[in-house]
């Protein structure tokens, strides 16, 4: 493919979304301005929602986006040749066979990895020291001190080492953890000190203090950690879900809360979100829900998305192969 000489980058902002996921031109301008090798080479579009969507993207070469209409996008944009997702997930544009053949699709791999490590330290703190069991106290009014040993020497199974689960590992590390990890491929990590194929899940269950998810949505992900695996988990351990909703059996989840199976959980991903008020999962004891804000913040997520933006746009004027390429046939 040829590489050109200039670039029409479209970014599509939604009303509907938080704040902190927002392309202001306060933050573009800041950007431009750490790439200034390429700034002139490139042709920023920003709209809101589909205001101008079709028009614009007649001859962009580029869309940065969480979510598009995919529908005879070959046709709306015959140029493009990219498209940029600003999470790590793309299960909201499964399956993939609309991507136009000439179109590359990256996403945000990675740069979830500081605020992902720091939130996965706190959920292990959190789940060692009791506190999902002591909320739950405090709503019935009930005394119950438990003293627990420093977490150093327990061991956790982290499920899925890619880039979340790998900075997580890394914080496990620095905790004084044992590391298990579980892997497509079971290559190995740095920071992990055993590494498994996903046909070990339950033996490696079986051994953790604590199990942190960070799965991403696929076919063969929805579902995995069922009710066998749950009950495969060491009496009175603890899990994390930081990667998808559909990838834990929240009915299973619920009964082993509820019969002392699990000592506690933390839940950082939901299906719907926002989680609704007549959901039963407000009230599960040992439970701790967050609104899926363990890997994202206001200050550095959409500067680190554009830096990587960038960068990916140097390497497309240059004809070089773009970073975090999702692979249709594995979604990820």
């Amino acid at each position: 493919m040829q590489s050109p000489d200039t670039l029409i980058l479209h970014i599509k902002n939604n009303r509907a979304g938080e704040e902190a996921f927002r392309f202001t031109s306060e933050r573009i301008d800041a950007a431009l301005e750490r790439h200034r090798d390429i700034a002139d080479r490139i042709e920023i579009r920003v709209d809101w929602d589909l205001d101008h969507f079709g028009e614009s993207m007649r001859d962009a070469d580029a869309l940065v986006t969480w979510d598009l209409p995919t529908e005879g996008l070959a046709e709306t944009a015959p140029r493009l040749r990219w498209i940029h997702i600003i999470g790590a997930g793309v299960e909201h544009l499964q399956p993939l066979t609309w991507l136009p053949a000439q179109t590359v699709l990256t996403n945000n791999r990675g740069v979830h990895a500081e605020k992902t490590a720091e939130s996965a330290a706190m959920s292990v703190l959190m789940l060692h020291n009791r506190i999902p069991a002591y909320v739950t106290d405090q709503r019935a009014a009930r005394w119950n001190p438990v003293f627990v040993p420093p977490v150093a020497g327990k061991t956790v199974a982290v499920i899925g080492v890619g880039e979340m689960g790998g900075a997580a590992a890394r914080a496990f590390k620095a905790l004084g953890l044992q590391v298990l990890g579980i892997r497509r491929g079971a290559a190995p990590h740095p920071c992990v000190d055993e590494m498994y194929g996903p046909e070990e899940l339950h033996g490696v269950l079986g051994v953790a203090d604590f199990v942190h998810v960070t799965l991403p949505q696929t076919p063969e992900t929805a579902g995995l950690i069922d009710r066998e695996a749950i009950r495969a988990m060491k009496r009175g351990s603890g899990i994390i879900n930081f990667g998808r909703a559909p990838v834990l059996d929240q009915d299973a989840l619920v009964e082993a809360l509820r019969d002392g199976h699990l000592g506690g959980a933390i839940l950082d991903v939901h299906d719907p979100e926002p989680l609704p008020a007549s959901s039963p999962l407000w009230k599960v004891p040992n439970l701790i829900l967050t609104p899926h804000v363990s890997s994202d913040d206001d200050r550095s997520y959409i500067p680190a998305t554009l830096d990587l933006v960038l960068e990916n746009c140097k390497r497309l004027l240059y004809g070089e192969l773009l970073k975090n390429r999702v692979d249709p046939s594995l979604g990820y």
